[in-house]
């Protein structure tokens, strides 16, 4: 079976020269935890996570080895969320992500995922984002294709 035969089609995405506040909204509304970066035509360019928004709060570890008596707190921390907000995609995204081809097998596409412990990757052709496959779209189409046949 064909990652093209599972995959999503109709793909929120972002930017990368979106406010990072749009990119939690979308993905805040559709109940995701990530979100495919492009421009131009759909020219895929990285992908952003709630986590990507959370790390820039964090105090760099250097820094708090150095000094963990004047680092900030956690209250601290949580005060700057706004500011992350508002700076651009494209500053926290994480580039050149992992991607699978329509063409390419759902279990080679599983395998990536579990590799890094995704739950979604994009697919591309031609640099061209055409999809998103999740877990689930391969346990369903495995479990119709395979299991219902028992």
């Amino acid at each position: 079976m064909l990652v093209q035969e599972v995959m999503s089609t109709g793909i929120v995405m972002v930017q990368k020269t979106d406010t990072i506040r749009a990119a939690v909204m979308k993905m805040m509304n559709r109940h995701c935890g990530s979100l495919p970066v492009v421009e131009g035509d759909n020219q895929l360019v990285g992908m952003i996570t709630l986590r990507d928004v959370l790390i820039p709060l964090y105090p760099n570890y250097g820094d708090y080895i150095h000094d963990n008596v004047h680092s900030r707190s956690f209250v601290e921390m949580e005060e700057g969320y706004p500011e992350v907000l508002g700076g651009k995609v494209e500053d926290i995204m994480s580039k050149n992500p992992m991607t699978v081809a329509p063409h390419d097998p759902i279990l080679e596409a599983a395998s990536y995922m579990g590799l890094k412990n995704f739950r979604r990757i994009p697919v591309v052709d031609k640099g061209r984002l055409v999809g998103m496959v999740s877990i689930g779209d391969i346990n369903r189409g495995l479990f119709f294709e395979k299991g219902m046949q028992h």
